[in-house]
């Protein structure tokens, strides 16, 4: 066998040893995640566009909910993060109660997700107490991740948290393209990905950028 054949085979093989071996932590780490205790929490207030809400009222009749920590629309990575938990969100759904949270206010979070065709339920915490507190990295304001709670007679429990971030396992667009050698290095989330040619064919007026 050549060299660069044999080195070939050698390096697809390291990869899938290693897969396998991220596999099994993964499921390591699930099954710490399901025996968390979870820990009691204030009932934080929240507005929407239907008034004020607290943190136990945005579990909409469920005993779990999972909060998805959004930076607000100014943040691509963000975005890129809420397009793709979008797509299974009815599963998601089927489950447990889910919510998108950011400090932009409800107006603002609206007009954000219908652009996007977002179909979360919303709810603004405005950059208060909330989001200092239960930040999914401790001591970072605004931390884009997700917070599973947990409802127990009227006491929300925080049980498990996350932190996003470019390569992580909550957005398969950066594993996706990891197999063609993109990374948070040479590769940076878009709102739009439409380029204006240089000439357009309908005279190119009134061209919003």
């Amino acid at each position: 066998m050549p060299q660069d054949t044999q080195s070939s085979s050698d390096s697809l093989a390291a990869i899938r040893e290693l897969e396998h071996k991220i596999f099994e932590l993964t499921e390591q780490l699930n099954a710490m995640r399901r025996d968390a205790i979870g820990a009691p929490i204030p009932d934080y207030p929240f507005q929407t566009l239907e008034g004020p809400r607290r943190l136990s009222e945005l579990f909409g009749g469920r005993d779990k909910l999972l909060a998805i920590h959004n930076m607000g629309q100014g943040c691509r990575y963000c975005t890129l993060w809420a397009d793709g938990i979008n797509g299974f969100l009815p599963h998601l759904e089927s489950e447990l109660a889910v919510v998108l949270l950011s400090k932009d206010p409800p107006a603002v979070q609206r007009g954000f997700a219908n652009a996007r065709g977002w179909r979360f339920r919303l709810a603004s915490h405005g950059g208060g107490d909330y989001i200092r507190e239960q930040s999914t990295a401790p001591g970072v304001d605004n931390m884009p991740g997700a917070v599973l709670y947990e409802l127990d007679n009227g006491t929300v429990l925080r049980k498990n948290a996350v932190v996003f971030g470019p390569g992580d396992m909550f957005c398969s667009a950066w594993n996706l393209l990891a197999l063609a050698g993109f990374s948070a290095d040479n590769w940076t989330p878009q709102f739009g990905y439409w380029q204006r040619p240089v000439t357009l064919d309908d005279g190119g007026l009134n061209v919003l950028e």
